[in-house]
């Protein structure tokens, strides 16, 4: 009896709250630290990006639109679901290379950060809002407001923890957004995309995009709809091309080079504060 040929897992996108394969029908090989194909995951190309932008946007009046209470309970939720699947995260972590107890490390601290951030979506406006001293006679107010649809780009290197350390700010601001995940270890990132799409998040809300970044990176900081970029690559290249994009369509871009996500200085509030705008209001005194 010939020895039984293990069926590999392709790892799908996850947009709009649904988990579809690349436009193109593309995969593209994942490999453990010994170099074993362990997964296949989809190569998304440009089409994909259009389809990621749609929902992003649809998704981003209700988002933005709830309380920032409801917004902190779903992402306690999905730290709850996470803390159910650590077993599944800190396995998937493993084939990356990383030891037992770094991976354990690495999901704790990532649930942690996500119940971080939950305790902050209904602070921050206090904290960062205004009331204004004018000459004339009025009230003068400043709020944040979620800037809107925001492309992150995601390194390789703890790529549970820095996709959370990502995703958490911008979302729990209000915005919406499309991750470019990990080239070489996009697994847990998708896995991650199966715990939001049980933990309450809108459809739209969160979207994942896997594949080459050069032939996607382009697409996806050009895109009109992207309002802002936040990017942990450190890679001049990479740099230079998302600052010649965000010029053209004047884009917020936020470069966040990260040697070390285990570092608590990434539980910072002014980091939901990147991808706000500034409104401010006036008003009559005495009406």
């Amino acid at each position: 009896m010939s020895d039984r040929i293990e069926v590999m897992k392709t790892y799908k996108t996850y947009v709009g709250g649904k988990f579809p394969r690349s436009e193109s029908g593309k995969t593209y090989p994942i490999k453990d630290s010994s170099g074993s194909v362990i997964a296949n995951a989809c190569r998304c190309t440009r089409k994909d990006v259009r389809d990621a932008m749609l929902p992003a946007r649809s998704a981003f009046g209700d988002w933005s639109g709830r309380s920032g209470y409801n917004r902190g309970q779903i992402l306690y939720r999905i730290a709850e679901m996470l803390e159910g699947r650590k077993e599944q995260f800190v396995s998937e972590l493993e084939l990356t290379g990383k030891k037992t107890k770094e991976a354990q490390k690495e999901v704790e601290l990532s649930i942690d950060r996500l119940v971080y951030y939950a305790g902050w979506t209904d602070k921050y406006p206090q904290v960062f809002g205004t009331i204004n001293p004018v000459a004339s006679q009025h009230f003068n107010f400043t709020a944040p407001e979620p800037a809107g649809v925001v492309a992150i780009i995601s390194t390789d290197n703890s790529p549970l923890l820095s996709i959370v350390s990502q995703v958490a700010p911008v979302i729990a601001g209000g915005n919406t957004c499309v991750v470019l995940a990990s080239e070489t270890n996009p697994l847990v990132v998708v896995s991650f995309g199966e715990v939001l799409n049980s933990s309450d998040v809108p459809g739209g809300v969160v979207n994942i995009l896997t594949g080459f970044r050069e032939e996607i990176l382009d697409h996806l900081t050009k895109h009109m709809d992207v309002n802002a970029v936040f990017n942990s690559v450190d890679d001049q290249k990479t740099r230079k091309l998302i600052d010649l994009n965000a010029s053209i369509s004047v884009k917020r871009v936020h470069h966040y080079p990260v040697s070390d996500w285990y570092d608590d200085k990434h539980e910072n509030p002014y980091l939901i504060l990147e991808f706000q705008e500034s409104k401010t209001t006036w008003h009559p005194a005495g009406v």
